[in-house]
């Protein structure tokens, strides 16, 4: 895995590169001590993974990961242990904090290769299936379901499992993520309202105090954390 170190702590970034570098399957290619520089590199060459700290001068890390147009894996490091991960608004696999050492940035790999999975995972089903976006199918029990879109109330995390909460009062269980089933469903129909919830938007009738109204009179919670995007959709669909 070819990959990249964006940091101006000198003894930070000589840390990361030369413990990377003993680990297989990683090749250190280059390293930057400013996001200018790794912005004119990234213009005509192409990596696996960069980490980059979050606290750049003159432009921070997020912003500087917006910058860039096909973007490799992220992991961002920082010296900060209270990060806000809502404030947060690019893809990323990990955030990285320092000190560092071989367990931490071995835990990173790992969650890197995870982030990996995921998104080739959501680049399959894109292709194949819910473009259409009319149904999926998935594994419950000891059979796989075909799920209509256009059934779903609201998706429930349940640890390792889902549970899909069907308009007929129906409910099925499966054994995925709640983050991992977002990747397969339309963007445009479902938006994640808390840790535990994903909604079918257009299955919403009501908000009372920061708690989505279904058809069918259920309801679920807003969390502070995905309040500012759906309240964006709010805004969108409000009819003055």
């Amino acid at each position: 895995m070819k990959f990249i170190v964006i940091d101006y702590d000198t003894p930070a970034l000589k840390t990361l590169c030369n413990t990377l570098s003993t680990i297989a399957d990683m090749e250190l290619v280059s390293f930057f001590r400013t996001t200018t520089r790794a912005q004119r590199y990234l213009q005509t060459h192409t990596v696996d993974l960069a980490f980059v700290e979050m606290n750049m001068q003159n432009l921070s890390g997020v912003q500087f990961v917006k910058t860039l147009v096909n973007p490799p894996v992220i992991v961002f490091t920082t010296a900060d242990t209270n990060v806000e991960v809502s404030d947060i608004k690019v893809d990323y696999a990990d955030i990285l904090v320092k000190p560092y050492d071989i367990k931490k940035i071995k835990h990173s790999l790992s969650r890197v290769r995870e982030f990996e999975q995921i998104r080739r995972e959501k680049m399959l089903v894109n292709s194949n299936y819910v473009n259409n976006g009319k149904y999926m199918f998935v594994k419950s029990e000891y059979k796989v379901v075909r799920i209509n879109f256009d059934d779903i109330l609201y998706i429930e995390s349940m640890r390792e499992y889902v549970r899909f909460h069907l308009q007929n009062g129906d409910t099925v269980m499966s054994l995925l993520s709640i983050k991992r089933i977002g990747f397969y469903l339309p963007e445009n129909m479902f938006l994640r309202v808390h840790r535990s919830y994903i909604v079918n938007l257009e299955k919403i009738v009501g908000v009372e105090r920061l708690r989505v109204v279904f058809v069918n009179g259920m309801s679920v919670p807003v969390s502070d954390q995905f309040k500012e995007s759906f309240q964006n959709y709010i805004n969108k669909s409000f009819a003055l």
